[in-house]
């Protein structure tokens, strides 16, 4: 990276207002946090909602100076504003705002090179694996094991002289199942690579894997940290500074940067995120007790059920449960008549928004996971996922009572 570029960084980790990261305290309540953002309001006007910069340059108004921004792709206040904030829920020193959460994998493999070994959990999203395994495995020669993250030994015996990370999702999609992300880091930093970890389920709000040794956290902003399901977006967050420059340099390289409005958006939805995600785990208590009664049902995963195997690691390194359900029901030919006859409840492929959606991973989320892989964590053709809403609890378990039957 050439001078001025560095200098250009140097001056977008401090941050438009010129606020000094160091003296940024995280000791407030994250409820606090999450309706004030990083800097309370704009500073410039006394506007309590941030500007939106839909700006494509910045002037610079004279030679040798700047304000800190001079191209949207590499820096935008509006963008500053809300990776400040998500960094400070996450007890980052840094975080990336992107188009997609897919955009920020892509960013975060940009750390590795050919031959470069990474163990992964083998429950996980279906894009996911698509991109570690078809792109970055067969065009560019990445590694990947896929193994059950949730059981140390598994990982430990995964580990090779060229494992250079874990990507762990915890909880698992849509499995649920819950990683030891203390445990896992120990494993990981002995070997000298980096923990990466999947926090989307939970967000900032219930967990906070740097806290846990997580090196690097990543999120689909637009689960719940969104909410409205009215944005995409993705966020890496560094758990230190010592990759704060290569991640920009690829971001700023790349271009696939969340757009000012975007990030306007988020910043609104990050407000409500406390409210929202207690509401769903309410919810989905009652949702989980309901389905463990019904007749056509015959698992239900939920990490808040005292029963589930991790779940005094969940109790340990998380502040709460999530909204997340999954489900298997005895004929798999229920299925269809199931989404066919949901009223209330939404047959989407989505999660975290205020609305409840039903989602078959089969056919949605999981379609680019071989079968015979899927099979072989629980994920086959009997299984649903719930992602549970804030809307009535009673008025969804009505819906889902009718459409079980």
């Amino acid at each position: 990276m050439n001078e001025r570029s560095m200098e250009e960084l140097a001056k977008l980790v401090k941050g438009i207002y010129g606020i000094d990261k160091r003296k940024n305290s995280c000791t407030r309540e994250i409820t606090t946090q999450l309706v004030r953002g990083y800097s309370g309001y704009d500073r410039q006007t006394g506007a309590i909602g941030v500007p939106i910069y839909q700006s494509s340059m910045f002037v610079h108004e004279k030679y040798g100076t700047s304000t800190g921004f001079g191209y949207s792709r590499y820096g935008n206040p509006t963008r500053l504003e809300l990776e400040d904030t998500i960094a400070m829920l996450e007890h980052g020193v840094k975080a990336f705002a992107y188009s997609s959460g897919m955009a920020a994998e892509s960013i975060l493999l940009k750390l590795f090179k050919t031959g470069d070994h990474i163990i992964v959990s083998d429950d996980l999203y279906g894009g996911t694996f698509r991109l570690f395994t078809l792109l970055y495995g067969e065009q560019y020669g990445l590694e990947f094991s896929y193994v059950s993250t949730n059981d140390i030994n598994e990982i430990k015996k995964a580990v090779r002289p060229s494992t250079k990370a874990f990507f762990i999702e915890t909880p698992s999609n849509p499995m649920m199942k819950v990683t030891d992300i203390r445990a896992a880091a120990d494993i990981i930093h002995n070997a000298g690579g980096l923990m990466i970890v999947d926090n989307t389920f939970l967000s900032p709000y219930f967990q906070t894997p740097v806290d846990l040794g997580a090196d690097i956290v990543v999120h689909s902003g637009t689960k719940y940290l969104c909410g409205h399901n009215d944005t995409l977006a993705g966020f890496i967050v560094l758990a230190d500074s010592s990759l704060i420059e290569k991640i920009f340099t690829f971001t700023m390289t790349e271009g696939g940067v969340l757009s000012p409005f975007d990030c306007y958006i988020m910043l609104r939805s990050l407000k409500t995120l406390a409210i929202r995600m207690e509401k769903q785990q309410e919810n989905a208590f009652k949702i989980f007790e309901f389905l463990k009664k019904q007749k056509k049902i015959k698992d239900v995963y939920y990490v808040g059920d005292p029963n589930h195997p991790e779940y005094e690691i969940s109790r340990k390194q998380a502040r709460g449960f999530g909204g997340m359900i999954s489900f298997k029901v005895k004929n798999p030919d229920d299925v269809p008549n199931i989404l066919n006859k949901l009223k209330l409840v939404l047959f989407a492929e989505s999660l975290g928004g205020c609305e409840t959606f039903l989602t078959y991973p089969v056919m949605q989320t999981h379609g680019a996971i071989p079968e015979e892989m899927r099979n072989a964590v629980g994920v086959g053709v009997d299984l649903l996922r719930l992602s549970v809403g804030i809307e009535s609890v009673d008025e969804i378990i009505e819906d889902l009572q009718q459409a079980i039957g």
